[in-house]
């Protein structure tokens, strides 16, 4: 098999997925507001400058969101522009802020990033694997991968370790660039975006395509569910072997530039660095069942996956590790071991949920969880063509614990990764930023699916929440 996917297709017309949405399954509402229009709109308005501001917090301003607002707001009031007018001021704030935005064309920057696209681009067409079949869509297509994930994931942090060690490229660069980097990356990755707003409203890859009733969110949704770029597919490709590999290898970096400043591997350092490398390990073991979660199933290749993986992704999630590469606090091994200790099974909990739903689905049933047979509810819906099939929702095991309550791990896990860097007031955002995002993420991700849950299985779906009552956090939420 030559190609890291292709979509096994039937026959069909391409759809407005506004419309389908409905009458159908497809799409679910989520509980924050705004989806229309004017919330895409913010989005790709602030969050392409907020990656670059991130950075420069934790770089300047010891990781405080506070110290950095006090410097902005010194500036509009500086008594040397007191007496100027409104322009003037806007005028000097926005060059203070410009000043701080590194180049996106830094040829260095550049190198390393077009370098590293093109290897995963090779592992993921050359290295063998076998095939791996994703969900039927809608339209009754089939997406068909090479489950070669792993051993890509091995041979880059291998090859990076390897080049680090013998001169060849040091992964310290990466940390030293790396303001140049996320200004780079901002850039291709909306020219990417671009590309294939146009490609699918011209030549979409399969008939899972269509408007989502306006431009803006056709830019920020996508229109192409599949979309394939000369034998690659665009969301195996920007969402697991370019934002997911990188976060491994962002980790590693950050953790050499530390060593590199004061001379060995701090503790805080050490627990945050094996413990995202855990996690990222487990995903690419599981990265097939990924590519049949929400993620892929539902959100086509827009703003939101495509710039989110290839910017937000590297930003954002690495964000606690490029913080304690700067400013590492003292950790007590005692502290450590308890950490790594919580951290990891939080890690693995979240492993053992997704096992169970995996083996349930692979099984039909037919398997053992718990050391007993599972129990479920029959689900059934209907296709577009109107044909009825059937689903397996499990209601034992962990999801009988919390219909997600895998999240509540995940965000567990990024917690305790999160805290070596410690509680020390104004310096606490950079560090648990992502703990927060994550949460309002996967919150507004749960209400999503339940709601697409919803429309689909109807009365089956009713029966299964009155079985399963939590969504996340059992007595909680």
């Amino acid at each position: 098999m030559t190609r890291s996917r292709s979509v096994e297709k039937r026959g069909a017309t391409r759809v407005n997925f506004k419309e389908e949405a409905k009458q159908d399954w497809e799409s679910g509402v989520g509980f924050l507001p705004g989806r229309e229009t004017l919330g895409p709109l913010i989005l790709m308005t602030f969050t392409p400058p907020f990656v670059l501001i991130l950075q420069h917090i934790t770089l300047h301003f010891s990781g405080s969101l506070t110290l950095f607002l006090r410097h902005v707001s010194s500036i509009f009031f500086s008594s040397s522009l007191s007496s100027s007018s409104y322009v003037a001021i806007l005028s000097a704030a926005l060059s203070s802020t410009l000043s701080a935005i590194p180049t996106p064309f830094s040829p260095s920057a550049l190198r390393m990033i077009l370098s590293f696209t093109a290897f995963q681009l090779i592992l993921t067409r050359f290295i063998p694997g076998p095939p791996s079949h994703g969900p039927v869509t809608p339209q009754g297509n089939t997406p068909v991968y090479k489950a070669n994930g792993m051993s890509c994931y091995i041979i880059t942090l291998l090859t990076a370790l390897c080049l680090d060690s013998t001169g060849g490229f040091s992964l310290s660069r990466v940390h030293e660039e790396f303001g140049e980097i996320l200004s780079s990356l901002n850039l291709l990755a909306l020219l990417l975006c671009f590309y294939l707003y146009f490609k699918g409203r011209s030549s979409p890859t399969t008939t899972d395509s269509g408007t989502n009733g306006g431009a803006v969110l056709d830019f920020y949704w996508g229109l192409d569910l599949y979309p394939n770029i000369l034998g690659w597919d665009v969301k195996l490709m920007t969402n697991c072997r370019l934002g997911m590999m990188f976060w491994a290898v962002g980790v590693i970096s950050f953790a050499r530039a530390s060593m590199n400043a004061t001379g060995s591997m701090p503790l805080a350092m050490f627990v945050n660095a094996a413990l995202q490398i855990v996690y990222v390990t487990k995903f690419f073991h599981w990265e097939m069942g990924y590519m049949c979660s929400m993620d892929i199933q539902v959100d086509r290749a827009g703003y939101y996956l495509c710039w989110g993986c290839l910017v937000w992704v590297p930003c954002v999630y690495t964000s606690s590790s490029y913080y304690l590469s700067v400013h590492s606090p003292d950790l007590s091994p005692a502290s450590a071991l308890l950490i790594f200790l919580l951290g990891y099974a939080s890690i693995y909990l979240n492993y053992d949920a997704d096992y169970q739903r995996a083996l349930f689905r692979r099984t039909g049933g037919e398997c053992v969880i718990n050391l007993k047979p599972p129990t479920f509810i029959r689900a059934s819906y209907k296709t577009r063509e109107g044909k009825t099939r059937e689903n397996l929702l499990l209601t034992s095991g962990w999801w009988g614990v919390a219909k997600h309550v895998g999240y509540s791990f995940e965000i567990l896990s990024s917690f305790f990764w999160s805290s070596p860097a410690g509680f020390n007031g104004n310096g606490m955002f950079v560090p648990y930023f992502y703990v927060i995002f994550l949460t309002i993420l996967l919150v507004d991700r749960s209400f999503r699916d339940d709601d697409r849950c919803r429309k689909k299985y109807g009365k089956d779906w009713e029966k299964y929440e009155e079985t399963v009552k939590y969504k996340i956090i059992p007595g909680l939420i």
